[in-house]
């Protein structure tokens, strides 16, 4: 089993220390997002492999050393200021995060995702060109492979869309941006590539890949695993991962973000959060249903 920790929130800047306590106690429990009663008990004796996708970095880092589990890292690092990702952190410390955790684990199991992409009269091509290059410098050594996206029409990006005012990209825009960043990247040593996007630019130099690709996951494990199909079409290749993660909880309040789509929600989620609970939010109650997930 591979773990996604997570897709649904940043367990990494927020949750840390309920991650590792959930490590040591060697089992984590996940309520399924369509059937709140139905619970989901994962053993760490069964995962092979774990995925960190994070914005901060910096409060498992110390922790590291004592997973013995296979790991990946995803870390988030876009150019945005706080009108639109409110409260994560400065660039410079993820990025000086990026960096620590790449000298523990090696550049290839460190990705950066530029992630989303969204042009506006602020946040222009020429912006995106200048932040990406700057970005690929200081990464050159650090990391092998950066994956980008394109921002997507979620329930809260048109919730605040008077903040983002973002526009459609046209052919030019993408070719732009394609021949720019593939090249950018390469001098660097980096590859670059796209993450679930009908247009890949693999015409303008990115490499056609996936976030988490059956040959990675062989790779670091010596096993095989299905693919998951999960949305858009059964368009994604990745493999299929168990995330842990409970959408409404994450409190860098990205004006962006899939898995949010309820701030005062968010906030309330917080406060049921305890550290020494099975679940990430709340705790069992006597009519949940506990299914071992293999």
């Amino acid at each position: 089993m591979i773990l996604f920790v997570s897709g649904r929130t940043d367990i990494i800047a927020f949750y840390s220390k309920w991650f590792i306590r959930r490590y040591e106690e060697g089992f984590v429990d996940v309520r399924n997002p369509f059937n709140y009663h139905l619970v989901s008990r994962i053993n760490f004796s069964n995962v092979d492999l774990i995925l960190f996708c994070t914005k901060n970095p910096w409060p498992i880092i110390d922790y590291l050393p004592n997973i013995k589990i296979p790991y990946v890292f995803h870390v988030t690092l876009t150019p945005y200021k706080k009108d639109i990702e409110e409260n994560v952190p400065e660039k410079t410390k993820i990025l000086e995060g990026i960096k620590r955790i790449s000298n523990l684990i090696g550049p290839d199991a460190v990705y950066v995702r530029y992630d989303p992409i969204l042009i506006s009269y602020k946040y222009t091509i020429e912006y995106h060109k200048k932040a990406f290059s700057k970005l690929m410098q200081e990464l050159n050594g650090y990391v092998r492979h950066v994956i980008v996206s394109f921002i997507d029409d979620y329930k809260n990006v048109r919730k605040n869309m008077d903040v983002l005012r973002y526009r459609e990209l046209n052919g030019e825009d993408y070719k732009e941006i394609g021949e720019f960043f593939s090249k950018s990247a390469r001098d660097n040593g980096i590859s670059v590539q796209t993450c679930f996007e009908d247009n890949d630019l693999v015409q303008y130099g990115f490499i056609r890949g996936d976030c988490m690709s059956a040959e990675l996951a062989y790779k670091l494990t010596g096993k095989k695993y299905q693919k998951w199909r999960a949305r858009k079409e059964n368009k994604c290749n990745c493999v299929a991962m168990a995330d842990i993660g409970a959408y409404n909880t994450c409190s860098h309040f990205c004006k962006y973000c899939y898995a949010n789509y309820d701030e005062s929600l968010v906030k309330s989620n917080r406060v049921k959060h305890d550290v020494n609970s099975s679940l990430l939010i709340g705790s069992i109650d006597s009519n949940d249903v506990i299914k071992e997930r293999k």
